[in-house]
């Protein structure tokens, strides 16, 4: 399959790639990795008249942890993300996104944006980012806005990102004392997998042996969009971890869930999985709240 006919910029600073993206608007798709645009464009479901590649700014594959936050440039990879001791050692569940995304050779490509951008419903990146609370920056030649990632996705492949601008920056807030997230992620082969369901969960105690005081479940491939499970969340705040507790979050997400049939899997068998993932999640985020003496 070929490539429609396309003009192609490089900007080297992120100024000069907003600009672009001012002036073309509609006309124009931002390129980073291309894992999903290339293909979407070699199979004519998009064809944009330019292509602005990212892939040359420094500023966007950069990480900061100061005040507070810990920010990632939006043009890492997968790989990168995957990678870094400070995501290993602090977002567990992020790390253990990025590595389940694709093969080794797409996480080359792929970039922690463009599986944002893309929103389908079933991506790596969302759930466990949406469990430690994240906010994506927004930037143009206008200015930029902070969202929460909660209300980034509209539907399948729609965000509320407007056609000028460019995700630049994932911004989490760094983690307290007794809190942490895990990521289960369910298909039927290791590599190139889509996930039948995936879930991340974070929680917050109150001491190693306390009560939980932050929940938040994200439930992804069960709905047009990652979805918060807020029966689930309920069901854990202020009281103190155990099967029986884990069991009843795990039921409640599964209610939460919207799942379809589709041909690799029913409805019935993803909603059943939402309570068993939900279940593993909360699991590996208790344990490493349990251990996080940050």
């Amino acid at each position: 399959m070929l490539l429609p006919k396309f003009d192609y910029h490089e900007p080297a600073t992120l100024g000069e790639a907003c600009q672009v993206m001012g002036d073309l608007g509609q006309k124009t798709k931002a390129l980073a990795g291309g894992t999903d645009l290339i293909v979407n464009m070699k199979k004519k479901i998009l064809s944009p008249a330019c292509l602005v590649y990212l892939g040359r700014i420094k500023e966007m594959k950069k990480i900061d942890s100061s005040n507070g936050l810990f920010k990632i440039g939006a043009g890492l990879t997968a790989a990168e993300v995957a990678e870094m001791e400070e995501i290993k050692n602090n977002y567990s569940a992020l790390s253990r996104g990025a590595s389940c995304l694709g093969s080794p050779l797409i996480r080359n490509l792929a970039t922690i944006a463009g599986n944002l951008v893309s929103a389908r419903p079933a991506a790596d990146f969302p759930p466990p980012l949406m469990a430690y609370g994240a906010r994506v920056v927004l930037k143009s030649s206008s200015g930029e806005r902070v969202v929460s990632l909660d209300d980034f996705f509209k539907g399948p492949g729609q965000t509320l990102i407007a056609p000028e601008e460019i995700l630049t920056e994932i911004v989490l807030d760094k983690l307290r004392p007794f809190s942490g997230a895990g990521y289960i992620k369910l298909g039927t082969r290791q590599t190139l997998e889509i996930s039948l369901v995936n879930v991340a969960a974070f929680v917050s105690l109150d001491g190693p042996d306390g009560v939980i005081k932050t929940a938040r479940i994200v439930l992804g491939a069960v709905g047009p969009v990652p979805l918060r499970a807020p029966s689930g969340e309920k069901a854990l705040i202020g009281e103190k971890p155990s099967e029986a507790l884990l069991a009843k979050a795990g039921e409640a997400a599964a209610f939460d869930s919207k799942p379809i049939d589709d041909y690799r899997g029913s409805a019935e068998y993803r909603r059943a999985m939402v309570d068993v993932l939900t279940r593993r999640a909360l699991n590996e985020a208790i344990n490493a709240a349990r251990s996080n003496l940050n």
